[in-house]
């Protein structure tokens, strides 16, 4: 499995790039949102990848963060979902703006991409609505305790956070407020106001992914 390839930008397509390593050029796949991230020709370039295999092809898609890879892999798992459709919805939502809509159940959003119909938006909500919170908590490890989390900082607070207290072996309820905390942090928001949010959606929900839901919920733009 090729995961990462790092080089020289040679060419870049509507659609793809070339990228040089050591002499030996890489043609990877990418969403309009990843083309229009990376530098000009000649400039030093990584992406990680995913190889797609089949009977009569070989196809690399390249991808600026793990985060965007993983849902990449998440969303082909739904059926209808082939490797242009996940590049679609990556390419108009970005990885966070899939983290958001799918969590929030919203496929109004993920219906927005080219080529995805009602019918694909809706499986893929419902698939994966379960499942976003494994992959919106990769990366960004936070304390396994409730009590823990407003020792590191309090909700609304500015200060530098504190340093946490020797982790301790979490409950059920305390590990999911955690693991939806980490989703939120990965997502952009503020350890503050995230923390805020999951103490307040906690009063109603215990499961993580229902954590997340609701916190987005309260996290979300009024009016």
């Amino acid at each position: 499995m090729i995961g990462r390839i790092a080089g020289r930008l040679d060419y870049r397509g509507t659609d793809h790039v070339l990228i040089d390593v050591g002499g030996v050029g890489y043609v990877i796949h990418v969403s309009d949102r990843t083309l229009a991230a990376l530098p000009g020709p000649g400039e030093a370039v990584a992406l990680y990848t995913d190889l797609l295999v089949r009977e009569d092809l070989l196809q690399l898609f390249g991808f600026t963060t793990p985060l965007e890879k993983e849902w990449h892999r998440m969303l082909m798992s739904v059926q209808g979902i082939g490797a242009k459709a996940s590049m679609a919805i990556l390419g108009t939502l970005g990885p966070e703006g899939v983290s958001r809509a799918i969590s929030l159940g919203d496929w109004n959003a993920i219906k927005a991409a080219p080529g995805v119909g009602p019918k694909i938006a809706q499986r893929v909500v419902n698939e994966l609505k379960d499942k976003a919170h494994t992959v919106m908590a990769m990366g960004g490890a936070v304390p396994s305790d409730t009590a823990e989390l407003a020792e590191v900082i309090e909700p609304g607070s500015s200060a530098a956070p504190r340093p946490a207290p020797k982790p301790k072996r979490a409950s059920g309820a305390a590990a999911a407020q955690a693991e939806a905390l980490s989703a939120l942090t990965n997502l952009g928001y503020a350890p503050g106001e995230a923390a805020g949010a999951v103490a307040e959606a906690a009063q109603n929900e215990t499961e993580t992914s229902g954590l997340i839901r609701a916190a987005l919920k309260l996290l979300a733009p009024k009016g």
